[in-house]
């Protein structure tokens, strides 16, 4: 059995960063099947089914191409990268029971395969896993760094739990949620690596900054895709968030510049959560007749310039290369 790869477009950013590390990202995903064998059948079978569903692989991918940008040479990173991963699809499997997920990257989620019960308990196993990796660069640092990020991933999704259905919470909870719930990792995805290259505290922050900002981004275009893509190339149902009553950027936009009858329109469907149908026709629509999509956009691609302008006491390399095409292709992207 062999996990699978998500078929990332040639001579895309992706791809390019991809190749610098493939040899290292081999390593991980051999270790990572390795740590998911297990008697009990459900562990391997739900492990595998997430974690080879066609994801970027961007955190773990991060971790190792942070790891060459600071001239590491040893091994640690191959541990690291695999952490990274074990967290994330934690996550995912706990995101999918808490959101009643039916579909991921185009496939069948975990819970809706197999259970709630059973996707807790196999995300709670792999997170375990990653605490055992943590040991890897025999670093209380690292492990501080990396523990603390499972906490405060956990501390966003509930933070985005308590906010749903208020429209009014804002943007500043809005950045709060998701500096928590998806940036905190790719800081920390980044950041260790520097930390095991031993770099000055400057460059290992320069580094943590870069994970963070380029975590923005991308959730600012995870939030805004929800909206203004479609079901085939997402590989999830569009208008997620709305039906969720999520409160995110694009919504908080549309809302700043409603006018009085759309707001009782985004009233209703958010704070009170009554929604039709066609609700979520109209949800976009009213975002497009504001300019909605570029409003995010350029908000998104500010935090892309942020990230990239974090790396500029580094030396010139490929990897340096690699990692600010990255942070556009993070907005650009389509799914």
């Amino acid at each position: 059995m062999k996990l699978k790869t998500d078929n990332t477009q040639e001579n895309s950013p992706l791809f390019t960063l991809k190749s610098l590390v493939k040899s290292d990202l081999k390593k991980v995903d051999k270790l990572i099947y390795s740590l998911i064998v297990n008697k009990i059948d459900l562990i391997p079978q739900i492990s595998e089914h997430t974690i080879s569903s066609g994801g970027k692989r961007l955190r773990p991918i991060l971790t190792l191409a942070s790891a060459k940008l600071c001239g590491y040479n040893g091994t640690a990173h191959i541990d690291l990268a695999a952490c990274v991963e074990f967290i994330h699809t934690a996550t995912l499997l706990h995101d999918d029971v808490v959101d009643k997920s039916d579909l991921r990257r185009g496939e069948q989620t975990a819970n809706s395969l197999w259970g709630n019960k059973e996707s807790i308990l196999v995300g709670d196993y792999l997170l375990g896993k990653s605490f055992h990796l943590m040991g890897a660069a025999k670093s209380l640092d690292i492990y501080r760094i990396l523990s603390n990020a499972a906490v405060v991933i956990s501390e966003g999704e509930v933070l985005q739990l308590s906010a749903s259905g208020n429209i009014d919470s804002g943007k500043s909870k809005y950045f709060e949620i998701i500096s928590a719930k998806t940036a905190e990792l790719f800081a920390a995805a980044a950041q260790v690596s520097a930390v095991i290259a031993k770099r000055t505290d400057e460059e290992i922050q320069a580094v943590r900054n870069f994970g963070f900002n380029l975590g923005i981004a991308f959730q600012i275009v995870d939030d805004l895709l929800d909206y203004f893509s479609n079901n085939n190339v997402m590989g999830k149902s569009v208008g997620d968030d709305f039906k969720e009553q999520k409160i995110t950027l694009p919504l908080i936009y549309a809302y700043e510049k409603a006018t009085a009858d759309e707001k009782k329109f985004w009233k209703r469907c958010i704070n009170e959560g009554r929604q039709s149908e066609n609700d979520i026709e109209t949800a976009i629509n009213y975002m497009k007749s504001h300019n909605i999509y570029d409003a995010v956009m350029n908000k998104a691609f500010e935090y892309a310039d942020i990230a990239k302008q974090s790396l500029s006491i580094f030396n010139d390399s490929d990897y340096k290369t690699a990692l600010l095409d990255i942070a556009d292709f993070s907005v650009k992207r389509t799914s």
